[in-house]
C-alpha cells in the first residue's frame, strides 16, 4: 500500500515486540501510509523486544505502559496528547497474554487469581484504554479505533483455553463501548478476528503449527498474513471506513464461514 491515506493522523501502537509480531507490521504500514503514532507496549516487553529498531524506523517516540494499571493509561495518553499537541486519530489494541496458558494449566484446572490477571491484561485494557480516552478527550471525532481478536471467541478451540473467554469479553468491549463512544464524539470501535498468525504469542498455544495448517485448508482463499492484516488495520484507521462501527470483522480467508473444505476431507479418509 502506498498511498498516504493516513496523511495527517496521529495514534497510538500497543503491542510491538518484534518482526513477527502484527502490530510492528501495522506500525510499519502506518508509517508508509503517512501517519505518526507512539509505539507502546509493557516495560518488561520492551526490554525483552527490538522496539527501539521499530521505532527508529518509523520516526517513532516509545512510551511504556502497563496496561492493568490506570496511572500508566493515563500517563499514556496525557503524553501522547502533549507529542502531538493535540487529539489522537486511531489507536491499535494488539494485547493478549495467558497467565494460565504459560503455567500450562488445562481449561478444566484454571487459577482463577491468573485468570483474573488475564482478563485484566487482555480484555479490560481495552475499556480501560477507551474510558481514559474518553476522560480526556484525547480522541478526534470519526477516529477509529481497533483491538485484534480470534473467532475463538464465538467457537470451542480446547487448547485456545481461558483466551477464549478473553476474547469474547474484548469483543463485548468493543460493541459497548463503540456504541457510547459513538455517540459523544463519533468515535468508532472495532475488532479484527484475524487468521491464526504465526506471532511470539500464537505459537504459545499448544498444536498451533497443526491448527495453522489446518486452517490454511479450511480457508478458501488461505490464511491471511500479518501483513494483510496490517493493510486492514490502514484501511480501518483511513476516512474509507468512517461508518463503521460496533463491528467483528473476519479477517481470516473465509474461515469463519466455511463449514469443510476438500482439502480437510480428503485428509480425513482411511
Amino acid at each position: 500500500m502506498n498511498q498516504k491515506i493516513l496523511s495527517g493522523k496521529r495514534g497510538i501502537i500497543f503491542g510491538a515486540l518484534d518482526e513477527r509480531s502484527i502490530a510492528w507490521k501495522v506500525a510499519e504500514k502506518c508509517y508508509d501510509a503517512g501517519a505518526e503514532f507512539v509505539l507502546t507496549n509493557a516495560p518488561i516487553a520492551l526490554r525483552m523486544g527490538e522496539i527501539n529498531e521499530l521505532a527508529k524506523k518509523t520516526n517513532s517516540s516509545i512510551i511504556p505502559c502497563d496496561v492493568s494499571l490506570d496511572s500508566d493509561m493515563d500517563s499514556l495518553i496525557t503524553k501522547s496528547m502533549e507529542k502531538f499537541g493535540g487529539k489522537l486519530d486511531f489507536i491499535l489494541h494488539s494485547v493478549g497474554m495467558s497467565y494460565n496458558i504459560r503455567k500450562k494449566n488445562s481449561y478444566t484446572e484454571l487459577d482463577y487469581e491468573l485468570m483474573k490477571k488475564t482478563l485484566d491484561v487482555s480484555a479490560i485494557s481495552f475499556h480501560r484504554l477507551l474510558q481514559t480516552c474518553m476522560k480526556h478527550d484525547a480522541l478526534n471525532e470519526w477516529a477509529s479505533v481497533i483491538a485484534l481478536t480470534y473467532i475463538a471467541a464465538q467457537r470451542v478451540f480446547p487448547n485456545y483455553n481461558e483466551m477464549a473467554d478473553t476474547k469474547a469479553l474484548l469483543e463485548s468491549i468493543s460493541r459497548s463501548m463503540g456504541f457510547h463512544y459513538g455517540k459523544a464524539k463519533k468515535v468508532r470501535v472495532n475488532t479484527i478476528s484475524q487468521s491464526p498468525t504465526l506471532t511470539t504469542a500464537g505459537s504459545g498455544v499448544g498444536g498451533f503449527d497443526s491448527f495453522l495448517s489446518y486452517a490454511e485448508k479450511m480457508s478458501p482463499l488461505g490464511n491471511a498474513s500479518s501483513d494483510d492484516c496490517a493493510n486492514y488495520c490502514v484501511i480501518m484507521f483511513s476516512d474509507y471506513t468512517k461508518m463503521v462501527t460496533m463491528q467483528n470483522l473476519f479477517h481470516d480467508g473465509g474461515y469463519s464461514f466455511t463449514g469443510a473444505s476438500a482439502e480437510v476431507l480428503n485428509s480425513m479418509k482411511p
